[in-house]
């Protein structure tokens, strides 16, 4: 009986076999395990079926067992190259989908044409078509067979990358098998079971729809109302989980200074009381950084299937310090999804996009879970919804055009010149997540008390500064919309409900693929030993640069039978496994048989290694040791060329810089750091380079509002660097912003602080008294002296200007208390949060005394 007869009887009435082709799976723990292909078509939608058989041939359509069913569609991809002679096939397939991908070989020659022309032919009609296709006769076939070769292949990560590894929580019921996630160590045998099991959970999980209610409010500032019903309970249907953040909660400056609000709690009660009254809630997290505030509910018959919960938040202000701007999150396992909501507030102004941008970039970049091994970013999730202020705006549109439209309800010309839209689809931020169809009005500027549009001297053009986006397959939006009649901000809120599809464990399949799991691997470790390729063992960095990241890649790939987990280790004598200017991304994963993993090496020089670097107590040299469990270790070996700079010298060896530090011989520039130089001329008082800064500042940013507040563009902060360190004739690039961040940048990278260490308990003891703070001055080295009154001569003029720039004494003094009385590296973490909120205040303290005092008998008595 031919196939495709014997294939007709298996397939249901009116699916038509398209194609078919046999070929071997070069994935896996069995070697030559070998699949059939058919392309079947229907109503022209087409599914590529991939079947194991008992017989080969195959005799009759009882011979054939599916395994998967993939649509062609748009998550459907095809990659052919050719293979090495090993392979024992001329051709290589990578055939990828939503939750799929399969690694084949197959003999080159006119079949195979054949059917890489159909699939071709495939994939391009459902382009032409694909508004009108339907594939909900495809689930029709049922799929009960457990192949662990397939199973191998299956990908649940957010973002479809097969190198990331998703740390599902694996524990299914009480009493039942699970394994350990987050901070535990796991032995190499359990996490190969646990990487597997991972990767079969389509195969013992079932999806079950859950509503996800994400709710963010700009409420500027304001206190609460009595009730927020008509913004938190207004679907009729309870949601299952409750995302609700807020910016702006407390303008205060204890709030911005200190990280301190009694409006946490006022808010966080008001919500409570509104959430529905029919779901009986639990709160699973709150985290606050200084207005920017989210909290997560869930109900209550769901807290047992909620697990490991973490918090994280990002400051994105000037240095990366400042909490006025920034975000925060919470991430959980609920069932065995991954789930991370994301609340922010990015840089405000309507010139500001790039700024936002570069907020958006940092958070996705600082934000990390470390209490998993290895630490998750939020990347890392099944599911990700990101929200908040995110304060893009109408371009190339006045006031009145907007408002005109607005009224008219034609949003749509308006939304053109949106912000957030243009960069979406340049792929400048947010590649990769979706928004919601925006049918409501603005949601920012409203006259606080109203629904009138801003009325003030600035008269703003309307803007949907406040927005909902999503990352994550099986994700359907149900709502998204403002809510008018909450009138106390200049901020209306807005709110999004979810129907999300969360993976449920079904126990009977969980332990029968755990069984077979078990068994495969026995059979694995009696037969075979990790082997992998690295390409390349020795990583060159050339023309590395202060605060300027580089990044290279290593590719380890798994070319023998078994998985294989690798980790990077520390030497003997290493406290850590690579140095601490370079950062390995990821530092441990997982390889199944056939596949490879990109590593990430990113060099960064900051103002922890550059005073190394320029003192020649360390290089740019390193060795690492990759381990692979069962196996050997691989020694990989980090060489560059670090291109010296002024930020990282000591305050000293800066004011004997006649000439820019590029003409500066690397050996004469160690002298200098290590105090053997014999230097003859007179050194300048204050180095050049911070004057260049102050002086560039006194004649521009005087009068810039939120000076030393918000951060500058890191295009400009190189610019300002590069100027710097080789001189030039022309003016000092960047925006104010840049060079008042460039500046403190400079001071906080030199390898003691213009206040010495040995001096900080001194100081912090003396705060109450100004008497005691100008005594601990005047006793500083001279550099250090002259740097410390020339910078608080500059600050009481640029406070000289507060009805323009509208700059606080207090935010100025906590801003340069930081710089001025930094903290030794390393210390912070062995700090409670309310130590180090004790000592922000005091180094506060102590430098409000000379923003506010005369200083002239402690400058008469100085080198100037």
């Amino acid at each position: 009986m031919e196939l495709s007869a014997i294939m007709k009887d298996k397939l249901n009435a009116g699916d038509n076999v398209v194609a078919l082709h046999e070929g071997v799976l070069l994935q896996g723990w069995s070697p030559k395990a070998h699949r059939l292909l058919a392309l079947v078509e229907r109503n022209l939608s087409f599914g590529l079926f991939v079947f194991t058989t008992s017989r080969n041939p195959p005799q009759a359509f009882t011979d054939l067992t599916i395994n998967f069913v993939v649509p062609i569609d748009s998550d459907f991809k095809c990659d052919i190259d050719s293979l090495s002679a090993e392979s024992n096939s001329d051709i290589y397939i990578n055939l990828s989908a939503r939750n799929f991908k399969l690694f084949m070989g197959m003999d080159s020659g006119h079949e195979t044409n054949h059917f890489f022309n159909e699939l071709s032919r495939s994939m391009d009609l459902y382009l032409k078509n694909q508004q009108t296709l339907d594939f909900q006769w495809l689930k029709k076939y049922n799929i009960n067979d457990i192949d662990l070769e397939l199973g191998l292949m299956m990908n649940i990560n957010g973002d479809n990358t097969s190198n990331n590894i998703v740390t599902a929580n694996m524990a299914v019921a009480e009493n039942d098998i699970s394994f350990p996630t987050g901070t535990h160590t796991l032995s190499s045998r359990e996490s190969v079971i646990q990487r597997q099991m991972i990767l079969s959970e389509e195969q013992y999980t079932n999806a079950q729809n859950f509503r996800i209610y994400i709710g963010t409010w700009n409420v500027n500032g304001q206190p609460t109302l009595s009730s927020l019903n008509d913004w938190l309970t207004c679907d009729s249907e309870q949601p299952d989980i409750y995302a609700i953040g807020f910016q702006e909660l407390d303008l205060s400056k204890e709030a911005f200074l200190f990280n301190d609000s009694p409006r946490e709690e006022e808010w966080l009660q008001a919500v409570t009381k509104s959430l529905n009254s029919k779901g009986n809630y639990k709160k699973v997290s709150l985290v606050r950084l200084v207005g920017m505030m989210l909290i997560v509910f869930v109900k209550n018959k769901h807290i047992d299937h909620v697990k490991n919960v973490a918090t994280d938040t990002v400051g994105t202000g000037i240095m990366g310090k400042l909490g006025n701007k920034g975000g925060v999150a919470v991430r959980m396992d609920f069932h065995n999804t991954s789930l991370c909501f994301v609340n922010t507030h990015l840089a405000a102004h309507v010139e500001e996009y790039e700024r936002r941008n570069q907020d958006y970039q940092n958070i996705c970049s600082r934000m990390v879970f470390s209490n998993f091994r290895p630490p998750k970013t939020v990347k890392d999730h099944n599911q990700v919804y990101w929200f908040g202020d995110l304060n893009y705006r109408i371009t190339e549109m006045d006031a009145i055009s907007v408002k005109d439209l607005v009224r008219k309800n034609n949003f749509k010309n308006v939304l053109e010149a949106d912000q957030l839209k243009q960069q979406h689809r340049a792929g400048n931020v947010f590649k990769g997540y979706k928004e919601g169809s925006i049918n409501f009005l603005p949601t920012y500027k409203y006259d606080p008390g109203t629904n009138d549009w801003d009325s003030s001297e600035k008269n703003r053009a309307p803007a949907w500064c406040d927005r909902i986006l999503w990352r994550g397959n099986a994700i359907k939006q149900l709502a998204y919309r403002s809510h008018p009649n909450l009138l106390i901000s200049d901020h209306k809120p807005v709110s999004a409900l979810f129907e999300s599809e969360v993976r449920v464990v079904d126990l009977t399949k969980y332990r029968k693929i755990h069984e077979h799991i078990m068994k495969k691997l026995d059979k694995a470790e009696n037969e075979y030993l990790p082997q992998v390729m690295v390409d390349n063992t020795e990583i060159i960095f050339h023309k590395v640069k202060f605060m300027e990241p580089q990044l290279k890649e290593l590719t380890v790939a798994n070319t023998g039978q078994v998985p294989v987990q690798f980790e990077f280790i520390k030497k003997l004598d290493d406290s850590t496994y690579c140095k601490e200017w370079l950062r390995i991304e990821p530092f441990m994963s997982f390889i199944d048989p056939g596949e490879k993993c990109d590593i990430t090496l990113e060099v960064l020089i900051d103002k922890k290694s550059a005073y190394k670097m320029i003192s020649g107590q360390d290089k740019l040299y390193d060795i690492l040791v990759l381990h692979l469990d069962g196996g050997k270790d691989i020694f990989i070996t980090v060489t560059g060329n670090y291109e010296r700079s002024c930020f990282g010298c000591s305050l000293e060896t800066l004011c004997y810089l006649k000439v820019p530090i590029k003409n500066i011989p690397f050996g004469k520039l160690m002298e200098l750091e290590n105090n053997k130089s014999n230097m003859t001329s007179d050194p300048y008082l204050v180095p050049k380079e911070v004057w260049y800064l102050v002086d560039h500042l006194y004649r521009h940013g005087l009068k810039q509002e939120h000076l030393f507040e918000h951060s500058g563009l890191r295009s400009e902060f190189v610019q300002i660097r590069n100027w710097l360190d080789n001189g030039s004739p022309d003016a000092l690039p960047g925006s104010v912003h840049s060079v008042a961040e460039a500046l403190l940048i400079l001071l906080d990278s030199t390898s003691e602080p213009i206040i010495p260490y040995n001096l900080h308990a001194t100081c912090l003891s003396a705060v109450s008294y100004y008497s005691q703070c100008k005594q601990i001055i005047s006793q500083l080295p001279e550099r250090s002296k002259n740097v410390f009154l020339y910078l608080c001569a500059f600050l009481q003029e640029l406070l000289n200007h507060v009805n323009d720039n509208k700059l606080d004494v207090k935010t100025i003094a906590s801003v340069f208390g930081e710089i001025f009385i930094r903290d030794p590296p390393r210390s912070r973490s062995d700090k409670s949060g309310h130590t180090r909120t004790s000592m922000s205040r005091k180094k506060t303290n102590f430098v409000y005394h000379f923003l506010v005092n005369d200083q002239s008998d402690l400058i008469i008595n100085t080198s100037f």
